[in-house]
């Protein structure tokens, strides 16, 4: 049976030396001998010790955690987050602690709280596409926890977030859509609590206005993100007099389960409707029929760059003045070869 680790104070009992003498020697501190140094090293690696990572976790003021709070790793989006997360995570020796909220307001919460509770150093999120009132990160201030929002942020203009330039990308989809032949162009949107969901929005408008293409409310239509609530959004437009010829769905799986129903209907998918979206998912490749094309948002690099600001929160200890709040990246419209 192995051997539990050893301790400080066995090391110190059994070559009669303090506690102290012990630590100062495995730190190599210039006050202890190098006969004393070598004596205490050996047998700390004859008797297996390793450094008890709490204690030294106390006297830091840090447990060397960060906290990640996600809607839902299912998406394939937020699975490469994760990727840019624990990267910069390991790279500087931090453990990650995740947790889903599932668009969940309450669970995101109550994930928050648990977080807190496990006294993470800091914490990264992407919201839940419901949550409206942000009460429940404002008070980790009083634990000296940091936060650093990603993709779905919030509208404060305190907050440091982390996002894609949604707007103008959505301008660009029209203009792609145009030069392509198409002037009735629908857009199925997201949730209103969404800032995403406005941005996407004023970019439409916009690149109609730049186009000078009329707006017609009609032509717009929302989903919850989930495929039952797509699926009547779809139809709701499939209905119209005058169908839209193109359609910019809010993501590549809105974009998937329109294409299904429309296929459903009757329609033929790249002739008789055309689809492009956001995110440019990997998934897109291996569908019979993707979007033919979809905003890269580049998740990882989001990720990365939030935890990166989170570890300057960190360490500046509530000194962020010099540490800025809102960094957007440049999205870009990818377009996807036709077979």
């Amino acid at each position: 049976m192995d051997r539990k680790p050893a301790t400080i104070k066995e090391i110190a009992r059994r070559l009669n030396v303090s506690v102290s003498t012990v630590s100062r020697a495995l730190h190599d501190h210039p006050s202890i001998g190098l006969r004393t140094k070598m004596q205490v090293q050996k047998l700390a690696k004859d008797l297996n010790y390793e450094p008890n990572q709490a204690a030294i976790s106390f006297k830091q003021g840090r447990t060397m955690t960060l906290g990640v709070i996600l809607p839902n790793l299912g998406e394939e989006f937020f699975s490469i987050a994760i990727n840019g997360i624990e990267d910069i995570a390991t790279n500087n020796n931090y453990t990650v602690l995740i947790g889903q909220s599932h668009d969940d307001v309450e669970r995101e919460k109550q994930i928050v709280d648990t977080m807190r509770r496990h006294r993470v150093d800091g914490l990264i999120v992407s919201l839940s596409k419901n949550t409206d009132n942000y009460d429940h990160f404002e008070q980790l201030k009083k634990y000296n926890i940091p936060v650093v929002f990603f993709d779905r942020v919030p509208e404060t203009a305190e907050a440091f977030t982390v996002s894609c330039s949604l707007k103008k990308s959505s301008v660009n989809l029209v203009d792609w859509l145009v030069n392509q032949g198409h002037t009735k162009i629908a857009f199925i949107n997201g949730p209103d609590t969404m800032q995403s969901s406005s941005d996407r929005l004023e970019g439409y408008k916009e690149g109609l206005k730049k186009n000078k293409l009329e707006y017609d409310k009609s032509y717009v239509v929302h989903t919850d993100l989930s495929s039952h609530s797509t699926r009547e959004a779809v139809r709701q437009l499939l209905s119209l007099r005058i169908r839209p010829t193109a359609v910019i769905a809010f993501n590549d799986y809105v974009a998937l389960d329109a294409t299904k129903v429309s296929r459903q209907e009757g329609l033929k998918i790249n002739k008789d409707i055309f689809f492009v979206s956001y995110a440019n998912l990997p998934i897109t490749s291996y569908m019979d029929d993707p979007p033919l094309a979809s905003v890269e948002q580049f998740p990882y690099q989001q990720a990365e760059k939030a935890t990166s600001i989170l570890l300057q929160l960190v360490q500046a200890n509530g000194a962020d003045d010099d540490i800025t709040r809102k960094i957007v990246l440049e999205s870009k419209v990818v377009v996807n070869p036709v077979e």
